[in-house]
């Protein structure tokens, strides 16, 4: 029997992935706070997974009812020199920060966690990838910015839009990358005792 699957973001990229192999999410945004002192205290590795706990609970809470569903909390920073880069926010923070990672390499950490509503248990786990970025123009980098895909996105970059020509080497899952690594999903699946099928049905095109 397959689960209703809940994602805890508003991330349309996140949706996308999960869509990409038939897994169609009802979303609820968790409306967390992700910038409190105890969690921005946190290394990168471990801010993401405490969001990605923060986010699935705080939505499971707002439905104690529900059966047979899954909810899936998410998170992603940049870690580059040990420090957390989140969303630059502002046109002047993107320019900065596309002129601090040119030509340089950082870690995309995404924290998942997932709550399966009947067994009341849940699973988390990070997947964790290296990106190395292209020596970046004065005049790349306005252009870029310009495209307002920066200023909302961990790090500054997606892999799947206007920054992806400038990304010239990953070293991990493109699916954490862009938010959600599918086979941290999958993994985290199978600990919960649950088959693939279950999440991604297959549907049979007549």
């Amino acid at each position: 029997m397959s689960k209703q699957i809940i994602l805890a973001s508003a991330s349309p990229s996140r949706k996308r992935l999960l869509e990409s192999v038939g897994i169609h999410a009802k979303v609820m945004v968790s409306g967390v706070d992700e910038e409190t002192p105890e969690l921005l205290a946190l290394s990168p590795a471990d801010l993401v997974i405490a969001l990605a706990i923060l986010k699935a609970h705080t939505v499971f809470n707002r439905l104690p009812e529900i059966t047979n569903a899954l909810i899936i909390g998410c998170d992603s920073t940049f870690e580059f020199e040990g420090i957390s880069l989140g969303k630059p926010g502002s046109r002047s923070s993107a320019i900065d920060r596309c002129q601090l990672l040119s030509g340089k390499s950082g870690y995309l950490h995404t924290g998942h966690s997932v709550i399966d509503t009947d067994q009341g248990i849940e699973v988390s786990d990070i997947s964790t990838s290296k990106v190395t970025f292209a020596k970046m123009s004065d005049a790349e980098i306005i252009n870029y910015v310009d495209t307002g895909e920066p200023l909302e996105v961990a790090g500054g970059f997606t892999l799947d839009g206007h920054s992806a020509p400038f990304i010239t080497h990953i070293d991990g899952d493109p699916s954490g990358i862009i938010g959600l690594s599918l086979p941290t999903l999958r993994k985290i699946t199978i600990n919960l005792g649950l088959e693939w099928s279950a999440v991604a049905p297959v549907r049979v095109k007549l």
